[in-house]
């Protein structure tokens, strides 16, 4: 007679049954992929470049030039009595983060369908491998970013960070969740409908008109209080302003402001979980 024994398994495969579970535990036992991933990305993108991880330099530098010459020459827009590249290389860095993160998550099921469909792992790891991705490109902008508030500061320039610059950390996760969340929620639909994808392409950047990016948030309450109130309750626009004013000691700071995109980040994020765990099951149907 053969006497049954339990068996313990090291993984076990079961459909979720929580929308608003992330299975961080899984996601932490295939941490090493996660890592993986990363370089996959980071060596991917910069391998067959001649200057390499240079351009995490060359990009910010190109754009804020070509900001300062518009925006601030030509156009003639304030920037809070602050010098024009620091004041755009503060809210480029962060505009690119975010928008990095939402465009390449929106499309993580389309670029990794072949993949997804023959071998399981949690497919978090997917959009979380671009948000860390993404970050380090950050890193290496922000100490741009510092390099070039100390020269200015060193030439004489008002820049005098305060206390709110402990909110750095704070800002870091608000933005890369807001991405994230927005993220998921798109790559969700671009599973059946893939004109979505051309959407996001091309309105991502026609947003960043919408946050403070170029042109400080006072400025738009005094000359366009008709639209002040889109660009204010853009909840990116506070990270940014919050961000500014920490470092550089001018602009504006506004804890309800900043409470509202934090609430806002929480609600697009836990719909993008639920989005995402209900998608995640079938999707190889539909990719």
């Amino acid at each position: 007679m053969n006497q049954l024994t339990e068996e313990n398994w090291d993984i076990e495969i079961t459909p979720k049954n929580n929308l608003f579970s992330l299975g961080l535990k899984d996601v932490w036992q295939y941490r090493d992929l996660l890592v993986l991933l990363v370089r996959r990305d980071f060596v991917s993108f910069y391998k067959q470049t001649i200057l390499g991880p240079i351009w995490f330099f060359v990009q910010p530098i190109i754009t804020i030039l070509i900001y300062n010459l518009v925006f601030n020459n030509l156009a003639n827009i304030g920037t809070d009595k602050i010098p024009g590249p620091v004041f755009y290389l503060a809210g480029t860095i962060l505009w690119n983060y975010f928008a990095d993160c939402l465009t390449k998550t929106s499309t993580v099921f389309r670029d990794n369908a072949a993949m997804l469909g023959k071998v399981y792992f949690p497919r978090l790891i997917m959009p979380l491998s671009i948000v860390l991705s993404n970050l380090i490109r950050f890193a290496v902008q922000f100490i741009l970013f510092v390099l070039l508030m100390l020269v200015y500061h060193f030439y004489g320039s008002p820049i005098r960070p305060n206390i709110y610059i402990l909110l750095f950390p704070l800002l870091i996760i608000l933005i890369a969740a807001l991405g994230l969340g927005l993220g998921m929620i798109i790559s969700a639909v671009t599973t059946k409908y893939r004109d979505l994808a051309f959407v996001v392409s091309f309105g991502v950047p026609l947003l960043m008109y919408t946050t403070t990016v170029i042109y400080p948030l006072s400025a738009t309450i005094i000359k366009y209080p008709a639209y002040s109130w889109l660009i204010k309750f853009n909840p990116v626009t506070a990270v940014i302003e919050t961000f500014r004013y920490g470092f550089l000691n001018k602009g504006s700071f506004c804890w309800e402001l900043l409470a509202y995109s934090s609430c806002i980040t929480i609600i697009i994020l836990l719909t993008g979980i639920v989005i995402f765990n209900r998608v995640e099951k079938n999707f190889v149907d539909t990719v």
